[in-house]
């Protein structure tokens, strides 16, 4: 099994921070189930992209275009039928154990406080908890959790539990952060606040992201790059760098920038026929 470079994340280990992200190359991917062949469905078309190490990248397509599974497959959570996946340099044979994950739904545990949602991230991968407590409390203050600290999951609202999530994730500083849809519960409001607070803490440490999203303003709002894929079997249609200053405007109408590169996504999709 392949682990990131993760130095810092020992067990015992009196140091958890770990600054920078690692680099990530995927060769050739694709994924069928079921048989091979005709009889088979393709879920995802053949993809070759390179990751930048501390570079944060979305992918944003329609509903069963293949993202989250391209996404899994990245973790090691899923094999690919063919191509691969290297992490640094080395393939990736199995489930990558350093990083973060925050999916749509929280996951976080009921009988557990918020502050033990995430210190549970340093109990599981036996840390020396004094940095790890030290942690949280920065996360915490950093997204606006001291006072919920204390509270269960059911205690707090749908933006505050996805903080906690997030700071779950972050508590350990893994060099790659996964994130599939982690704002899709959330209302209007809550997901632009989570969304600034999501790209504070990215740039105080720059672990590599790859944010799997519908939005086309969270991709833009957020990346170095979006990758923009087609309808299933999905496929990247561009690629695009985002090339603008952080941190930046939560309203599109503060940047006409931003909303040109949003109408730039939506002009593909309406020409695949995703939107009509």
């Amino acid at each position: 099994m392949l682990h990131a470079n993760s130095e810092g994340l020992a067990p015992g280990s009196d140091v958890v921070a770990v600054n920078g992200g690692i680099g990530i190359d995927i060769i050739g991917v694709d994924k069928i189930f079921g048989a091979s062949g005709a009889n088979g469905f393709r879920a995802l078309s053949p993809i070759s992209l390179g990751i930048n190490a501390g570079e944060f990248v979305s992918v944003v397509g329609p509903s069963g275009c293949g993202k989250s599974t391209l996404m899994l497959m990245v973790a090691g959570l899923m094999k690919p039928t063919n191509g691969q996946v290297k992490i640094e340099g080395s393939g990736l044979t199995g489930p990558l154990t350093e990083i973060g994950i925050v999916f749509q739904d929280h996951l976080l545990l009921d009988f557990r406080t918020a502050e033990a949602n995430v210190l549970l991230q340093g109990e599981i991968r036996k840390l020396s908890m004094g940095p790890v407590r030290k942690r949280a409390a920065e996360l915490f203050e950093s997204l606006g959790l001291q006072a919920s600290a204390d509270k269960y999951p059911n205690q707090l609202s749908g933006g505050m539990r996805q903080r906690v999530s997030l700071a779950r994730a972050l508590v350990h500083n893994p060099p790659l952060l996964l994130m599939d849809e982690p704002f899709g519960a959330l209302d209007a409001l809550t997901r632009l606040q989570v969304r600034r607070d999501l790209e504070t803490l990215w740039l105080q440490q720059r672990p590599t992201v790859l944010f799997i999203t519908h939005s086309v303003e969270e991709a833009v709002g957020l990346s170095d790059r979006v990758i923009v894929m087609g309808p299933s079997p999905g496929g990247v249609v561009e690629e695009i760098p985002i090339q603008l200053k952080r941190p930046r405007p939560l309203a599109f109408g503060e940047s006409p920038e931003l909303r040109d590169y949003a109408n730039r996504i939506y002009a593909h999709f309406e020409r695949l026929g995703v939107l009509h």
